[in-house]
């Protein structure tokens, strides 16, 4: 893959391994970001671009009143005070990042179809987390195809540390029931968009009786510094899951998430 996004270098494996209870890797990752502004420009630009394309802002707000960053701030972007808009901030962010992950470290392709449609900027997407796809061959469909669909959780505030990744475990496990949803969805807009070509890669996935692939699954939970703790990380448990041999486990740490993550929106909408 030749384009990758310059924050991902802040994106560190840290070569620590935890052991959850039933004995599965978790890895450890750190978010080490710094306060330069050309790399958190262009990061929030990428981010942007989750909500609202550029190409579109100006055509969206025609008829209201917001210039550029208050049509960004009032109708697209989740409230940074009032609640639950931190939290789904928060939660977006981490969801963002994960899907980052999944594309330019693992090198899976991840449509960003995700928010575009969101209609309620302080509630959750419903669906599936983080959808990518790997092709074993170009042009053909293969058994070694595979689907991968990750859930992200984040604390990023608090007075303790929180069960996240337990929490992206349990939810993971649901993926198998929202999984055709969130793919037709996803062919869905590509369709509005007369994108077919990306459609008929969504559908390759849709039929896997008739047309089988690997699957793997994935739960990632992402601390602010202060609230990370390794041992409510080893206490973790994959049992329940009907994945459990094909689950990858990460957790991702970094100082000051919060004020990361509302510097990205504040440069998101501001820069637009």
């Amino acid at each position: 893959m030749n384009f990758k996004p310059d924050h991902i270098q802040w994106l560190v494996d840290t070569k620590e391994r935890l052991q959850t209870v039933d004995g599965k890797m978790v890895e450890v990752w750190e978010l080490r970001h710094q306060p330069d502004d050309q790399i958190l420009s262009a990061w929030a630009k990428h981010f942007r671009q989750h909500y609202c394309l550029d190409q579109q802002i100006d055509a969206l707000r025609q008829g209201t009143p917001y210039s550029r960053s208050e049509y960004l701030l009032k109708i697209k972007f989740p409230d940074d005070t009032k609640a639950p808009g931190p939290s789904i901030r928060s939660g977006d962010f981490a969801e963002v990042l994960i899907a980052d992950f999944l594309e330019f470290i693992l090198g899976f392709w991840v449509p960003r179809t995700r928010y575009i449609g969101k209609t309620v900027r302080n509630e959750s997407t419903k669906g599936c987390d983080i959808i990518g796809f790997r092709f074993a061959q170009n042009g053909s469909v293969s058994p070694n195809d595979t689907l991968c669909i990750f859930e992200a959780k984040a604390q990023f505030s608090g007075r303790g540390p929180k069960r996240r990744l337990q929490d992206a475990i349990d939810d993971s496990e649901k993926d198998q029931r929202r999984k055709a949803e969130s793919l037709n969805a996803m062919k869905q807009r590509f369709l509005d968009v007369q994108n077919t070509v990306d459609a008929d890669r969504i559908e390759r996935f849709q039929d896997p009786e008739d047309n089988p692939y690997q699957e793997l699954s994935g739960a990632a939970a992402m601390f602010s510094t202060n609230l990370f703790n390794s041992i409510m990380i080893q206490e973790t448990s994959t049992t329940n899951h009907s994945n459990n041999k094909q689950l990858k486990l990460i957790v991702v740490s970094g100082d000051n998430m919060m004020d990361l993550v509302n510097e990205l929106y504040r440069r998101a909408a501001h820069e637009a």
